[in-house]
């Protein structure tokens, strides 16, 4: 199983769940607060987790989807932001709205019915399989 692929699908989404809400300023991305803190090994180089998290933001910006003036060793992205490409993916609404949201007032269904919305409560819920399918939808719009 690929499970390096799932673990690129939610910390593609958690960070960008953290710059959409920072947008439009830029920020310092930590990449210990997304995947937890890991104890560097004993010749002071980050684990494969942690270099993979950190190649996820990479390949996002050369992708077009974030930009950001450096990296600070394998520990952040520093001034990192959205492009257009990705707060756009993340501000529209999913289709088709959750059941909840069908009948709701319009402001209600776009405040509530974007992905960047839908992200976040697949993360509350714990529900790791509705956060790969969302950024499946995030990729293919």
């Amino acid at each position: 199983m690929d499970l390096h692929i799932d673990d690129f699908y939610k910390d593609a989404a958690q960070g960008l769940l953290t710059l959409y809400q920072a947008f439009p300023a830029k920020t310092t991305l930590y990449i210990d607060d997304l995947i937890g803190y890991i104890a560097p090994d004993e010749f002071g180089l980050p684990s494969d987790r942690q270099q993979r998290c950190l190649s996820t933001f990479i390949w996002l910006a050369e992708e077009g989807y974030l930009r950001y003036q450096s990296t600070i060793r394998f520990e952040a992205l520093d001034q990192i932001e959205l492009c257009e490409k990705a707060f756009l993916r993340l501000s529209n609404m999913i289709t088709p709205l959750p059941t909840t949201l069908a009948e709701a007032p319009p402001s209600v269904r776009r405040a509530q019915g974007n992905l960047a919305n839908q992200l976040r409560e697949a993360f509350q819920a714990q529900d790791s399989e509705r956060v790969i399918e969302l950024m499946q939808v995030f990729f293919q719009r």
